[in-house]
């Protein structure tokens, strides 16, 4: 896990949010950072890989099978974690 990952896992595990969310969690042939099961919430922390335009594709790809399976993902950027982890948390727990 990079830092950022490493830093909202110690907040979203052990139900700190009042939901269970897992690590590393695979659907389909995408793995996802982080997923509540009983909320279909899929948590993904971008670094600067994902403003490269292929990226940025294969994201809009990913997030399209994820959201025909009713799962919604949020995304966050490995700076905004870092840099604001409240304003991250509120809006994890406004999807919840």
């Amino acid at each position: 896990m990079t830092l950022s990952e490493r830093t909202i896992w110690k907040c979203l595990r052990n139900k700190e949010l009042g939901a269970k969310f897992r690590s590393q969690f695979s659907v389909g042939q995408y793995v996802l950072d982080f997923y509540c099961p009983v909320k279909k919430l899929a948590i993904e922390i971008d670094g600067e890989i994902h403003n490269d335009p292929e990226m940025i594709k294969r994201d809009k790809k990913r997030t399209g099978f994820l959201n025909k399976h009713g799962i919604k993902v949020l995304r966050f950027s490995n700076d905004m974690v870092l840099s604001d982890i409240g304003k991250v948390l509120e809006e994890i727990k406004r999807e919840l």
